[in-house]
């Protein structure tokens, strides 16, 4: 139970504290920044997949887990090539504890992931857009343009999960 609870709390703050990650400004904040999201997305994709009720729900959070454990094993490798630090999930718990709030005010599980997932893509959109304009690392530069078109239709069928489950996320 203890670790449901800290890989919800993982996931779900990670992805609603959109608005405190600030845009990356060097290799190593969009390395941190672009892992930490990658990280719970995973853990919000797992939790989807035991907490969600609906087909499409579960479908999508099993699209996340696959998609976003590729993006984060390919970041992972250019990371450890330049010797920057990725994020972990134990750097991610103590942000988790504060928000994990904020399910309680949704309708149900499938509402709250939805709308979460919504607003973690728009805000992933952001710094991986950040990298592709303003990075230093081309490497890394072509990782986040490899990467945008997925992060964008992700974005797509999440707003079409909260219009389906009655989300406000995706309007």
């Amino acid at each position: 139970m203890k670790k449901t609870f800290y890989a919800a709390a993982l996931a779900i703050s990670v992805s609603l504290a959109s608005g405190t990650i600030f845009a990356a400004t060097d290799a190593d904040d969009f390395v941190e920044d672009a892992s930490a999201k990658g990280v719970a997305e995973v853990e919000a994709g797992k939790l989807a997949q035991e907490k969600g009720t609906a087909a499409d729900v579960k479908a999508f959070g099993a699209m996340m887990i696959k998609d976003h454990t590729a993006a984060n094993e390919k970041l992972k490798a250019i990371a450890d090539q330049k010797k920057l630090k990725v994020s972990t999930d134990a750097e991610l718990l103590d942000k988790a504890k504060a928000m994990i709030l904020d399910l309680r005010s949704a309708k149900s599980f499938d509402q709250a992931y939805a709308n979460n997932q919504v607003k973690a893509h728009e805000a992933t959109i952001e710094i991986f857009e950040d990298e592709v304009k303003n990075g230093d690392d081309a490497e890394l530069k072509q990782f986040a343009t490899s990467t945008l078109p997925t992060l964008k239709a992700h974005l797509e069928k999440a707003k079409e999960l909260a219009k389906t489950h009655g989300g406000d996320a995706g309007q």
